[in-house]
């Protein structure tokens, strides 16, 4: 199974984990970011995420079934 790629522009880092799923249109607010989160269906960085206050910065990946979110800076031009 191929994995889809995609970069996210952040202004300001770092982001809260239930914020940036949030941002991205993953979660409709911060209710459905707790429950998603703390059932696991997240992952940071390969790792199952469980904390919605984990802070992610430049770099870090999140992943949800075959998609991969990647976090760069606004001014990344990838």
């Amino acid at each position: 199974m191929s994995k889809n790629l995609k970069y996210i522009k952040i202004k300001e880092l770092p982001i809260r984990f239930g914020q940036f799923l949030k941002l991205v249109n993953l979660v409709q607010d911060g209710i459905e970011a707790k429950m998603r989160i703390q059932a696991g269906e997240f992952l940071v960085n390969g790792v199952v995420e469980t904390r919605r206050g984990k802070k992610l910065n430049l770099g870090d990946t999140v992943n949800l079934d075959t998609v991969i979110y990647k976090i760069s800076h606004s001014d990344h031009q990838g």
